[in-house]
C-alpha cells in the first residue's frame, strides 16, 4: 500500500520545531525594501517579489561563498534599532503562521554593528523585538517559544566575545551559540578557547561542519571542540559504506547527536544533487537523529511546509516521518528538559493526532 498524500494545507498545520534558521537570511522582502529606502541602501531591485527571485537565483549557484554573499542586502536593512526591532518581530510571526511552535534563530551581533551599536545593544534589541513578536503570535492563538543562538564569524577573529555575550545572556533569551561564516579554511578549532569557555559555562553549542567541508570538519566540530549538535553534517554520509558506519557515524547515531539538516539549501550549496537523493532520508532510515531546517528562508525561498512537502513529494516521507523528525529536534532543543517534555507531549504529538 502506498501511503496517501499530505496536502500543503495539512502540511502547514503540522505543528513544527525548527532548530537551523538564520534571521539575517529570512527577513519578508517588503521589508528588505523598506528598510533599505529608509537608510539609503542600493537594492538589485525594489520590487519585493522581484527581489525574492533575486535571493533565490543568486543562491542557486552551487558554492557556498557565493551563497553567503547574498546576505549583503539583509545585513544592510539590520544595523539600526528600528530595522533589528521589525526583522525579529517579523521573524517570529511568519513561523507562527507556517505552524512552527519552537524554533532557535541564530546570528552573529558582530554583523550588526555597523550602525554604530554594541554587541550589548544589538542582542537586547532582537530579544526585545522577538518577545513582542512571540506575544502578538501568542495573543493570536499560535504561540511559538524562540530562542536565540549567538554566533561568532569563524573566519574573523570575535569569536570568542560572541561566546562571552552568550554567557552573558544565558538568562535573557540566549540558549546556546554557534559558529558561521565560510567552513572550507577555516576549522572550528581555531576558535577552541571560545568552545572551552563555553564548556566551563555550561553553556550548549552547535558548530557549522560536515557542509562545505567533509568528515574532518565533523570530527573536529564534536571530539576536539565538543558540539552538541553539528549544522548540516551532511557529508557524514561519507563515512557510511554500503549500510556499514565507520566510527565516527557511529559515535554520531550511538550518542544521539542531532544533525541540523537543510534539503534545499543544501541543493543550492551543492552540497545535495537532488531532495530525492539528499542525505536526510538516508541518515533517517539508519536511526540517525536528523532534524528538517530552513536555514535561511528568504534565500532559499522556502519555509518549514515546503521542505515538509518537497521530501514528502520527492522522498516518499509520510506524517510518521515528519513527525519523528519534530520530535527529534524538540529532544536536541537547547532548553531545559521540561519545557522539551510539554512541547512533545501537550502540542506536538496532540497537533499531529489532530491534524490527521
Amino acid at each position: 500500500m502506498t501511503a496517501p498524500r499530505i496536502d500543503t494545507e495539512t502540511l502547514r498545520r503540522l505543528p513544527k520545531a525548527v532548530l537551523h534558521d538564520h534571521l539575517d537570511g529570512g527577513l519578508r522582502p517588503a521589508t528588505v525594501v523598506e528598510l533599505a529606502a529608509a537608510v539609503g541602501h542600493k537594492l538589485p531591485t525594489t520590487d519585493p517579489d522581484e527581489l525574492a527571485a533575486w535571493y533565490f537565483e543568486a543562491a542557486n549557484s552551487g558554492d557556498l561563498v557565493r551563497y553567503i554573499a547574498t546576505f549583503e542586502h539583509t545585513l544592510a536593512v539590520m544595523q539600526t534599532r528600528e530595522g533589528l526591532l521589525r526583522t525579529a518581530e517579523e521573524y517570529v510571526l511568519d513561523l507562527a503562521a507556517d505552524g512552527v511552535v519552537y524554533a532557535e534563530v541564530r546570528y552573529a551581533p558582530e554583523l550588526n554593528t555597523n550602525g554604530g551599536l554594541a554587541l550589548s545593544e544589538v542582542v537586547e534589541t532582537v530579544q526585545e523585538g522577538l518577545a513582542v513578536g512571540m506575544a502578538k503570535a501568542a495573543a493570536a492563538g499560535t504561540p511559538v517559544r524562540v530562542g536565540t543562538l549567538l554566533c561568532g564569524m569563524r573566519m574573523f577573529d570575535r569569536v570568542r566575545e560572541a561566546a562571552d555575550l552568550a554567557v552573558a545572556y544565558r538568562d535573557a533569551g540566549v540558549v546556546g551559540f554557534d559558529i558561521a561564516g565560510a567552513e572550507d579554511g577555516f576549522p572550528p578549532a581555531d576558535h577552541l578557547d571560545a568552545f572551552e569557555h563555553l564548556r566551563r559555562e555550561s553553556v550548549p553549542f552547535t558548530i557549522h561542519a560536515g557542509e562545505a567541508h567533509g568528515l574532518p570538519s565533523i570530527h573536529q566540530a564534536l571530539q576536539v571542540c565538543g558540539a552538541q549538535r553539528i549544522g548540516h553534517g551532511v557529508r557524514l554520509t561519507e563515512d557510511i559504506v554500503d549500510g556499514k558506519l565507520g566510527r565516527l557515524a557511529s559515535w554520531v547515531r550511538d550518542r544521539r547527536i542531532a544533525l541540523e539538516m537543510c534539503p534545499t539549501s543544501n541543493l543550492q550549496t551543492g552540497c545535495a544533487t537532488s531532495i530525492a537523493e539528499h542525505p536526510i532520508t538516508a541518515l533517517k532510515d539508519l536511526g540517525f537523529r536528523v532534524t528538517l531546517n530552513t536555514d535561511n528562508r528568504l534565500v532559499s525561498g522556502t519555509t518549514m511546509t515546503r521542505e515538509m512537502s518537497l521530501l514528502v513529494e520527492e522522498a516518499g516521507w509520510t506524517v510518521e516521518d515528519l513527525r519523528t523528525v519534530t520530535v527529534n529536534a524538540l529532544k536536541s532543543a537547547f532548553v531545559p528538559f521540561d519545557e522539551r517534555k510539554a512541547l512533545i507531549e501537550d502540542v506536538v504529538l496532540p497537533g499531529y493526532a489532530a491534524a490527521l
